[in-house]
């Protein structure tokens, strides 16, 4: 009962001269090493009107969660900590962490320092000062492994073709968003959501600035080949109908395809009265049809399945606990 009054209270509105001008999400999975650092750098920031950081614990397996209720008796800036039941995943865990953030512009940036604290302000000025309702980042050289990024820039490559998005823009997960987005993102409730397909769907004033990008310092990337499949498959089913119309044309071209097989079969059963035995042949088209159709049936499967899960109410993510330090907001001016 009173981690539920508890989460009422931590949940009520922030009245308008609290609101802060910037808030930070973080989306914290085995960050113990290096989240501490990341707040004590973010602290040091002074934004147009004020700062406040959200902790958002993903059902982090290492002791993530005693290292973040230690900052809230010591963080300098306000500081609201959010601590799901178990891993959602970070798309999960930054839509938890939007519902909680205030701010009048809210950026999102991973918990492992390979985003500089210092450029925070930067994309929050461009964000701000530009009046862009979205600001991307991207990277002149990017900081990680080689498998990593030829993943990225496939997903990229994907996100062109099925998502409205502007030609060529890079999808980080350093990225500034108004609360006027935030607060259209967040009303999104479906278990599997990606939040640069919800930003797509609610604006196109978007604009991307260049900022530096550094080696990993603690440990190695969440981010596995198969959790990068689980994300691609999020933007490619979730937010788009490519997928079935490909499986359609695939069924069109085996189809046209079948058709000229069977009229050269049977032109040579009768004009030339030679017919092989046609193992070959056979075998060949039976695999083309049977691979065909397997991957029409998965892509279907796919879209079924997500489906059932959603109206039988998969939960995008569960809230154990949310908790605020004292901290107040510091001046606008």
């Amino acid at each position: 009962m009173n981690d539920s009054l508890n989460h009422v209270e931590a949940s009520m509105p922030v009245a308008p001269s609290a609101r802060p001008g910037l808030s930070v999400v973080v989306p914290v999975y085995r960050g113990a090493a290096t989240i501490g650092r990341l707040v004590d750098a973010l602290s040091d920031l002074h934004p147009f009107g004020g700062l406040e950081i959200v902790l958002v614990n993903d059902g982090s397996p290492d002791n993530s969660a005693e290292v973040c209720r230690d900052l809230l008796a010591t963080a300098r800036v306000p500081l609201v900590y959010v601590e799901h039941t178990r891993n959602y995943g970070e798309h999960n865990a930054v839509m938890t962490g939007l519902r909680e953030a205030c701010g009048d512009f809210v950026i999102t940036m991973d918990d492992d320092l390979q985003n500089p604290p210092e450029e925070v302000v930067k994309l929050y000025d461009h964000a701000r000062l530009g009046n862009w309702d979205v600001v991307y980042t991207h990277y002149a050289v990017k900081q990680h492994a080689g498998w990593r990024n030829l993943g990225s820039r496939f997903a990229n490559a994907v996100a062109d073709r099925l998502l409205d998005k502007p030609k060529g823009l890079y999808l980080s997960s350093f990225r500034c968003m108004s609360a006027t987005v935030v607060r259209a993102v967040a009303r999104y409730s479906g278990p599997y959501p990606y939040v640069d397909g919800l930003i797509m769907q609610v604006t196109q004033r978007i604009d991307s600035i260049e900022v530096s990008h550094l080696p990993r310092l603690e440990g190695r990337s969440n981010y596995t080949v198969a959790r990068l499949v689980r994300l691609w498959l999020n933007l490619a089913t979730s937010f788009s109908l490519a997928p079935l119309r490909l499986a359609v044309w695939a069924g069109i071209a085996m189809s046209i395809l079948g058709g000229i097989g069977a009229v050269a079969t049977i032109s040579e059963a009768l004009f030339v009265h030679e017919t092989p035995s046609g193992w070959a042949s056979t075998m060949v088209v039976l695999l083309l049809v049977s691979g065909v159709q397997s991957m029409i049936l998965g892509v279907l499967g796919e879209y079924v399945g997500r489906t059932f899960l959603s109206a039988n109410g998969k939960p995008q993510g569960t809230v154990r606990s949310i908790r605020r330090n004292t901290q107040t907001i510091g001046n606008r001016a």
